[in-house]
């Protein structure tokens, strides 16, 4: 047989096998789908555990009856003919049907046919001649490709499907929770947000309100200054400006301040407790402490109080003080502590539970009496803090006296801060060596006691003094307020004081007043006995000014009636000159304790002698 014909009987019986295939597959579908079967091909690769699914499905449509021959499948059975072509198995085919049939899915498989061995056939010629035999036909459809879960049971595709309706549900109640909380959170920023417009806008007010405040100070300084040339002109005087303070390089910005074991950061108020390591009965008295930090870094200035229990006008002026500064306008730090003796305020008394005297414990020790070692606690842990003190006391029991400073004027330092407080009476003093003040001042720390009235009362028109006095001192140092005006004039200072005692018993009535400006033989007041109606007078034995008084009351022979401070003449003179003087119409000037003395070095230590203790803070 030619190479030819062996060609077409090749061709032939390929063709016919074809036919019958597909016949016999056209009738086991025909008799088992329904028209509108699907037709599904699941193939599974496995690649190392992996599991590679794919489903696609094709619209439903009827086989075809007749047989047709796909030339891919003649060319690829053809290429299996020829010795120099390498055949390959062909995958198998499976047809699954649709869950809506009822039945078991049936397989159909195509085995594949092995064809005679024939020599090298040109497989071009053979598609030609294919193509003249068997017209083309529609191919065909392509089936779809199921995944596994179309393979599995009913009852464990539901289980997938409500895994999988779960896991959608899980992920939206989590975005529903952080909805929730992004929608709680930009809330609260909104409501920050209108905080913050609201206290900006009261800072606002109160700045406004400032600069009004401020306008009006200097319109109003201005119009007395205005007042005051035209009055120098009027009287043919020569006018002289006033001397300004000279401006000062602005200090650094404050700094954190660390006392009672507690920070007070810079430009901020707050409140401390001091609690003294001696306990009574297992309670410790828990003493407050006022801490004004200022915006600007400066010195440290403390104000004590009611040192001795029953002396309260001390307490009222660091009240008013404390209270009414600001800190942004604040150089450098105020410490208050009201209530120094809590013990002894709230008993009304002057002392210590165990009838000591505070005052005359400092700087104290660890060792010692109950006195001795709070004012050692005290002292460690609040007045080795500061930089500056003012100890404030009044006159003791039924005395009251004249609101002055008490200072040591031979240490320089305490001259300079007594110089700031205007033109208030100084008497020069050392005190009582274990009183709180010079037991500071030997710390190296500048103190001053100012004396204000008497106990167990509060006199408002004596605290609106000594609170004006620890102003002016504020603003002279620059911590607080405008700086006042220098000034020539001086303040009054006393560089002795005597005390005046009564030399007999009975009712004692006072014919001075406190303050008033005494002469030698001057009569002060009287003495009566109740009985005998004998009557004497106490008279001045000293040119001065009556610093402090007992109160009318029965009094013993002995008793200290007047405290009278003694000056120089060369002071005298000065003070009188500035009596002379005075300006109604000028503003209060600040204190210049300018030489007190002429010819006299100040530098130098005045010996004062030692008085009794009525002499002491």
């Amino acid at each position: 047989m030619n190479k030819k014909g062996f060609c077409f009987s090749w061709l032939f019986y390929s063709y016919l096998s074809a036919g019958l295939m597909l016949a016999n597959v056209a009738q086991a579908q025909e008799s088992v789908l329904p028209e509108a079967a699907t037709l599904s091909v699941s193939q599974t690769t496995d690649k190392s555990l992996d599991t590679a699914s794919t489903k696609a499905e094709v619209t439903p449509q009827k086989l075809p009856t007749a047989a047709h021959v796909d030339l891919k499948e003649v060319v690829t059975e053809a290429e299996e003919a020829v010795p120099s072509v390498t055949v390959l198995p062909a995958p198998s085919v499976s047809l699954a049907i649709d869950k809506s049939v009822d039945g078991p899915p049936i397989t159909l498989k195509r085995k594949k046919q092995k064809l005679p061995t024939a020599p090298n056939v040109d497989l071009k010629d053979v598609v030609d001649e294919s193509e003249e035999l068997v017209p083309p036909e529609n191919a065909l459809p392509k089936p779809t490709v199921a995944s596994e879960n179309d393979l599995l049971p009913v009852d464990s595709q539901s289980l997938i499907e409500e895994q999988a309706v779960t896991e959608e549900q899980a992920p939206q109640a989590l975005i529903e929770q952080q909805a929730a909380i992004e929608q709680q959170a930009a809330i609260d920023r909104q409501a920050a947000l209108v905080e913050q417009a609201a206290i900006a806008q009261q800072a606002a007010i109160e700045e406004q309100a400032a600069i009004e405040e401020q306008a009006a100070i200097e319109q109003q300084t201005s119009i007395e200054q205005q007042t005051s040339i035209e009055q120098q002109t009027a009287g043919g005087e020569e006018q002289k400006p006033d001397e300004q303070v000279e401006p000062k390089d602005k200090p650094p910005e404050g700094k954190s301040k660390f006392i009672l074991g507690m920070e007070v950061p810079a430009n901020t108020a707050t409140r401390l407790i001091w609690t003294p390591e001696n306990k009574a009965g297992g309670l410790a008295e828990r003493t407050p402490v006022l801490v004004v930090n200022g915006k600007l870094a400066g010195e440290t200035l403390c104000l004590t109080g009611a040192v001795h229990g029953d002396e309260l006008n001390g307490i009222e002026m660091i009240r008013q003080i404390m209270y009414q500064l600001d800190a942004d306008k604040l150089t450098g730090t105020v410490i208050g502590i009201p209530v120094v003796n809590l013990m002894g305020f709230r008993r009304n008394s002057r002392y210590l539970p165990d009838r000591r005297d505070l005052n005359r414990y400092f700087p104290g020790n660890t060792r010692g009496s109950s006195a001795s070692r709070i004012a050692h606690s005290f002292f460690t842990k609040i007045i080795l803090h500061c930089d500056l003190l003012i100890d404030i006391h009044t006159g003791s029991l039924n005395r009251t006296n004249l609101t002055q400073l008490r200072a040591d004027l031979s240490n320089q330092q305490v001259v300079s801060m007594a110089k700031s407080f205007g033109p208030i009476a100084v008497l020069n003093s050392r005190g009582n060596p274990r009183s709180l003040r010079a037991a500071a001042v030997r710390a190296g720390i500048p103190s001053v006691t100012i004396e204000a009235g008497e106990p167990m009362r509060i006199q408002r028109d004596v605290v609106a003094e000594g609170t004006k006095a620890i102003e002016k001192m504020m603003a002279t140092m620059d911590m607080y307020g405008r700086s006042p005006r220098k000034s020539s004039r001086t303040a009054p200072v006393y560089y002795k004081s005597a005390w005046v005692r009564a030399n007999q018993s009975g009712i004692f009535i006072s014919d001075a007043s406190l303050g008033e400006r005494v002469v030698e033989g001057e009569a002060l007041g009287t003495v009566t006995d109740p009985i005998t109606n004998r009557r004497s007078e106490i008279l001045s034995p000293h040119r001065g000014r009556i610093l402090g008084m007992a109160l009318d009351q029965v009094v013993l022979p002995g008793f200290a009636i007047y405290h009278i401070g003694i000056q120089t003449p060369e002071a005298l003179l000065i003070e009188e000159g500035q009596l002379t003087e005075e300006n109604p119409n000028e503003d209060e000037p600040a204190l210049g304790l300018e030489p007190i003395v002429e010819g006299v070095d100040n530098s130098v230590p005045v010996e004062v002698p030692m008085h009794d203790a009525l002499d002491d803070d």
